[in-house]
């Protein structure tokens, strides 16, 4: 019994003294090329010095310890055999030659010279047309923030065309006519709304500064005016404008009402006299 024990006891140390494993994951390799050494449950991991021996070189190194493995790189510039002792034990690496080169059959040049290669339209017009985006953008983000900055809109649209005087006038009347002002009481506001479009239009259309002059100066002025003009036809605006002005300082200085006709009258007589002022279309034979 004494003795099986023995042999059992022996079985084991020699098991534990071969578990250390080593192995090449090519044990043949051209020429300049690597193979991996790997190591694994050793008691002494050699060294990148101690692997570069007999014409093998070790070039890197790494320990994988989940598997308490060693990984090392070999390779070699001499081809023959090369044997790699590792402590007790020796590995075989065959370094083979790369394939002979008939250099006989092959003509041997000098390196050739950088061929310059001629500029295409294109390959100038591209830069030129990038730069000309890159400005524009530049530029109109600058117009952007300028006009941010002064609080002005980006995009200034077109005004409309002023309004000939006489169209202002007409629809500033037909405005009047719709608010009803003298059929709720409102007289004198009435009259004096209706002088001020005619006073304006004649200021307008006549260059008469009539805001600022009295009835009778108004009335001068247009009648020099008129003289001055003859083209117009013989309406005698000078007595429409004469009524329409009598009219409304009776009501604002004298305090007269007038009758319900006379109101009606007097913005009937501001619509002939604009009409009868309009400038007529020029017409081409």
């Amino acid at each position: 019994m004494r003795r099986l024990f023995l042999i059992a006891l022996l079985l084991v140390s020699r098991t534990l003294s071969a578990s250390c494993q080593i192995s090449l994951d090519s044990t043949s390799i051209v020429i300049g090329n690597q193979t991996d050494l790997t190591i694994a449950r050793a008691d002494h991991y050699p060294t990148l010095d101690e692997l570069s021996q007999n014409g093998i070189v070790a070039v890197r190194q790494w320990y994988d310890t989940a598997n308490a493995t060693q990984h090392s790189l070999l390779t070699s510039f001499e081809p023959g055999e090369h044997w790699l002792h590792i402590g007790d034990d020796s590995i075989l690496l065959t370094v083979r030659d790369v394939d002979n080169v008939d250099t006989t059959s092959e003509e041997i040049r000098d390196i050739a010279d950088i061929e310059q290669v001629p500029l295409k339209f294109w390959d100038v017009a591209k830069w030129i047309v990038l730069a000309l985006v890159i400005l524009l953008v530049a530029a109109a983000v600058w117009y952007v923030i300028h006009r941010i900055r002064q609080r002005k809109p980006i995009i200034q649209l077109p005004k409309a065309p002023p309004l000939p005087a006489h169209e202002i006038a007409l629809n500033a009347l037909e405005a009047l006519r719709r608010k009803q002002l003298w059929q709720q009481g409102a007289i004198k506001d009435y009259h004096t709304e209706l002088t001020d479009i005619v006073r304006q239009y004649l200021e307008a259309r006549c260059g008469i500064t009539s805001t600022e002059m009295t009835s009778d100066q108004t009335l001068e002025a247009f009648a020099a005016w008129r003289n001055s003009h003859h083209e117009l036809d013989d309406s005698q605006p000078e007595q429409l404008l004469d009524q329409i002005l009598r009219t409304a300082d009776m009501v604002k200085f004298a305090k007269s009402e007038p009758l319900p006709y006379e109101h009606d009258r007097s913005l009937t007589q501001a619509v002939t006299l604009v009409q009868t002022l309009t400038p007529k279309p020029e017409t081409h034979e």
